[in-house]
């Protein structure tokens, strides 16, 4: 991510923050810091990681494209 000024802008990492948040974050309450962070890890790792597919990786996961490199 640039700083605030730059021209440049990372999309990829704005499109994985914005589905973090609509498709988790924003469904769920925490309590505790504790209890989002091991949330946040665990949708990371069970589904956008292993199950969600990609459209800018031929439609595949990130662990399937990473098998193929």
């Amino acid at each position: 991510m640039s700083r605030k000024g730059n021209c440049w802008d990372n999309p990829l990492g704005e499109y994985f923050f914005k589905n973090l948040k609509t498709e988790w974050v924003y469904k769920h309450k925490y309590n505790y810091r504790s209890q989002a962070e091991l949330s946040v890890f665990s949708w990371i790792e069970t589904w956008y990681n292993k199950r969600r597919i990609h459209s800018t990786l031929g439609y595949k996961t990130i662990n399937e494209f990473e098998l193929e490199m």
